[in-house]
């Protein structure tokens, strides 16, 4: 009896053997390739108080896939914004030379001549162009003329809109969250469903917010449409020049000058003299210059550790008349906030000097309100004392946080309810958040307007039936074995 099972078995493994690599045959597969090299995109971030290099990297086989492109370095650049230099505009071209050293090696040789160069110029040079445009000009071609000396694909310094620079970090959070677009595990591709995010950005002359909202804008201008991976995408965006960090600050000097002769929002204990040419040269300023004013002049300010004048002075920054059916301020439109936003620039740097040096909560409205009255409370020794390593913007975190509550609360509308959905973060990931990946990503048509078909693979039935095949054939080995050992036992 065992012999005549012994004498079937080899027919048998070798029929479901042969019943396997018919499905086999039947599987659809791919073929594999090596990793695929990748190619690299380097953008240049003008603010206007500093300058920023990203560079990125992707997958060259995976151009209009989603997801894939990530920061692979970064360098800031020393000094101030190229708009700093309107009297040296060589400088400026000059000042960009140690990071573009680091982009020839962050960046293989071999790929120099295909790597794309981009420059973007924001709201400090919207400022220049604005006073100036002549200076402006020759800032711009100073800056071009240094980078075409590289051997990247040197494509434009150009300056952003104020809509462009919040579409973009619009676009660069949600593509690095995901939230355009997915590829799940058996590779198919799908739009997740919990929509968009909105992004706020706080630079140092302008600040931007953004969001996808159902309706159109009352405003036509302040609002973009745009169709990404067939999707269509209704965005409110709107850019406030003037109401950076570092101009918000100019503002609020200008007016402690004119009404206190003391700054309300500096530490008590603090002082410092101010020219006043360097407080009036900006156009943000020039409603609040005195008439003949010594631009030489230098005059003696100090500080009063002050919550309550402090909120007051940071509250006539805005002004609430609209003639539309709801606005922000200063009678731009804008619909209701609604659903998650992301904050990041300033808004985080603020956000996370109450969180983790001053050890205070902000997780509500309420409770960023009463950090900022807490900081605003502080003197200078306390401050210093609480960070020592910090002494260049210490004394501005009171306005800063003052300026970060009036804006979300009384400006954008946030409440309790809606602030929650809000998260201050400075990266998603690997690379930080911004405009400059969205940037690269509409200039290099990384995004397609057009869903990407379906990624070849294998049916996920057919693996199954194989592996049941599979491990009938293994199961019908051990039979073997078995009865062979116990054919050897009977002999």
């Amino acid at each position: 009896m065992a012999g005549k099972m012994l004498s079937l078995l080899p027919p048998l493994l070798l029929a479901v053997a042969g019943l396997a690599g018919i499905l086999l045959l039947c599987v659809h597969t791919r073929d594999v390739r090596d990793s695929p090299s990748l190619k690299y995109g380097i953008v240049l971030d003008a603010g206007s108080s500093h300058t920023s290099m990203f560079v990125y990297k992707w997958p060259a086989d995976k151009e209009n896939d989603t997801g894939i492109v990530g920061q692979h370095s970064s360098c800031d650049v020393q000094g101030g914004g190229i708009s700093s230099y309107a009297d040296n505009p060589s400088g400026a071209g000059q000042s960009l030379v140690k990071c573009l050293e680091q982009a020839l090696r962050d960046v293989p040789k071999e790929r120099h001549a295909g790597t794309p160069l981009y420059l973007g110029a924001t709201a400090g040079m919207r400022l220049l162009n604005l006073t100036s445009p002549e200076d402006s000009a020759r800032v711009l071609a100073a800056v071009a003329q240094t980078l075409a000396q590289y051997p990247f694909d040197f494509r434009g310094a150009r300056i952003l809109s104020g809509q462009d620079e919040g579409v973009f970090g619009w676009v660069t959070a949600n593509y690095l969250l995901e939230n355009f677009i997915k590829c799940g595990w058996v590779g198919q591709w799908f739009r997740p469903r919990k929509g968009t995010l909105g992004a706020m950005d706080l630079g140092g002359a302008s600040t931007q917010i953004t969001f996808e909202t159902a309706s159109p804008a009352e405003d036509p201008a302040n609002e973009v449409q745009l169709r990404l991976y067939g999707h269509r995408y209704r965005v409110y965006t709107h850019s406030f020049l003037c109401y950076g960090r570092d101009q918000m600050l100019q503002r609020l000097l200008a007016s402690a000058l004119q009404t206190h002769g003391f700054h309300p929002c500096w530490p008590r204990g603090y002082s410092t003299q101010v020219l006043l040419q360097d407080v009036y040269q900006s156009p943000c300023t020039v409603a609040l210059r005195p008439q003949g004013f010594d631009s030489r002049a230098r005059v003696y300010l100090e500080g009063r550790s002050d919550p309550t004048l402090c909120r007051d002075l940071v509250s006539t920054l805005f002004s609430f008349s609209c003639r539309f059916s709801r606005c922000s301020f200063n009678g731009v439109s804008q619909p209701p906030v609604a659903g998650n936003f992301i904050a990041f620039s300033a808004f985080f740097y603020t956000v996370d000097f109450l969180r983790t040096v001053m050890g205070l909560p902000v997780a509500t409205l309420q409770q960023l309100e009463a950090a900022a009255v807490t900081v605003c409370s502080q003197t200078w020794a306390e401050l210093q004392a609480r960070a020592p390593g910090q002494r260049a913007h210490l004394a501005d975190y009171c306005a800063g946080a003052t300026f970060v509550h009036q804006l979300l609360s009384r400006g954008y509308g946030f409440d309790e309810s809606t602030f929650g959905g809000v998260a201050f973060q400075k990266k998603a990931g690997d690379t930080a958040v911004g405009w400059a990946l969205g940037y690269m990503l509409n200039l290099t048509n990384l995004i397609p307007a057009e869903p990407p078909a379906l990624r070849k693979g294998t049916y996920f039935g057919s693996w199954v039936v194989l592996l049941l095949l599979f491990s009938a054939m293994l199961l019908a080995a051990l039979c073997l074995l078995l009865l062979q050992v116990c054919a050897a036992d009977d002999d």
